[in-house]
């Protein structure tokens, strides 16, 4: 989509272009608003059974542990068989957690074990096949598009984020959490559904002997490329260093009062900021620098929240969130696309978990630093020392990664490194 004065607008050409991509994006725009819905209604019926703030926070063991250890697990599982079959099981078993959910909602369970652990099975299915969802656009987009394409699903996370919370609250205020979770099933039915159309996507160089399938050898070490390693550190120092959200609740109270709808506006100032890089990311996906311009979007984001950290007017607070939401929508789409061209096709699902792992690892062990920070010394100096510490962590890789300052997005006719060449340039 065409803009004025040299900006574009959210850029449509893989929705146009491709019917299966377009069927790929409903589907996961649909499933990733069920799961906000029930993010929230588990988070509601969890503590009316426990009333405790460690009940809730039983929730994050359930969803974090299964994200990690079969996200890793989803990578060689990906790199061993048909992509589009891993990715129809583990959404068949995602919406088959979420038709247990409305169940057990529906038979008034009191047993917070049993909720927890549905949460934990779907987490996981979802897990399992987030490597594999990963490496679907880039097999079925022309290289000139992946970006714009991730910049598409990226937008739809992003609205799901906005939308999702207030639609749960109204829907649990009118008709209780049954109709709550047997929405996320119908955007689970969707979102099977719409995985029909999809072509076959065997990994390259997974080799069938004596019945067995397996990956192709050396899908560890192809992170040493310069480009691999360097993209995933400058986010990992991003998130690290400077998550802001569990300094959220403090800030709002000593600043403005620890008023909830301040608290509110926060985390939506983040999401607003999103949403908006998202619709004019066909700017940034036209452009060919993706490891110079993720280094620069990182670093902006450090200093938004150092900014955050010193900001007094609460409109001038909002500003610096909104500015660093989408900073982080322009480093998250440039970073998938980099990783993705850049991986050999028989590595991806090896490679995406590790992306993977980094993106759900990084923010929640951010946010624990800046909390503990902040308990001893205070939320300002957390969020100021966090970003410019995260400023000088992005500007120390791209100070010793040629490659990624120099990386250019190839051709739409070249195609990625072959196996052995990449194996070459791994070790």
């Amino acid at each position: 989509m065409s803009g004025l004065g040299g900006i574009h607008f959210l850029d449509t050409r893989p929705l146009r272009g491709s019917r299966p991509f377009r069927a790929l994006w409903i589907g996961t725009s649909a499933s990733q608003l069920g799961g906000q819905i029930a993010t929230v209604a588990v988070l509601a019926q969890v503590w009316d059974l426990t009333g405790s703030p460690v009940g809730t926070g039983a929730i994050g063991l359930a969803t974090g542990l299964p994200m990690v250890l079969f996200g890793l697990l989803g990578g060689t599982v990906a790199d061993t068989f048909d992509r589009r079959t891993v990715v129809r099981v583990t959404t068949v078993g995602s919406l088959l957690a979420a038709a247990g959910l409305c169940a057990q909602a529906v038979a008034g369970n009191r047993s917070v074990i049993l909720l927890l652990a549905l949460v934990a099975v779907g987490t996981s299915c979802s897990a399992l096949g987030a490597p594999a969802r990963r490496t679907l656009p880039v097999r079925l987009l022309p290289s000139d598009q992946v970006a714009a394409g991730l910049a598409l699903m990226n937008v739809s996370f992003q609205a799901a984020m906005l939308a999702g919370p207030a639609l749960a609250g109204m829907i649990i205020a009118r008709w209780d959490l049954p109709v709550a979770f047997a929405a996320q099933a119908v955007t689970m039915t969707l979102a099977a559904l719409s995985l029909i159309r999809l072509p076959a996507m065997p990994p390259d160089g997974a080799a069938a002997a004596g019945g067995k399938r397996r990956p192709q050898r050396g899908g560890w070490r192809i992170l040493r490329r310069p480009t691999l390693w360097g993209s995933m550190a400058t986010d990992l120092s991003a998130t690290l260093l400077a998550m802001p959200i569990a300094l959220f609740p403090l800030v709002n109270e000593i600043r403005f009062g620890g008023n909830p709808q301040t608290l509110g506006l926060f985390l939506s100032a983040v999401a607003v900021g999103g949403i908006t890089a998202g619709l004019l990311s066909g700017t940034v996906t036209r452009w060919n620098r993706g490891g110079l311009v993720q280094l620069s979007a990182a670093a902006v984001w450090g200093l938004a929240l150092a900014c955050f950290g010193l900001a007094g007017p609460l409109w001038l607070a909002l500003a610096c969130l909104a500015v660093a939401g989408a900073a982080d929508t322009v480093s998250v789409i440039t970073r998938g696309a980099l990783v993705q061209l850049e991986t050999p096709d028989a590595y991806r699902g090896r490679v995406s978990s590790v992306e993977h792992v980094i993106g759900v690892a990084g923010p929640e062990l951010g946010n624990f630093r800046g909390g503990l920070l902040a308990s001893t010394t205070s939320a300002s100096f957390s969020l100021v020392f966090g970003g410019l510490s995260a400023i000088l962590a992005i500007a120390a890789v791209a100070a010793t990664n040629g490659p990624l300052r120099a990386y250019r997005t190839p051709a739409p006719t070249e195609r990625p490194a072959a196996p052995e060449a990449a194996e070459a340039a791994a070790g």
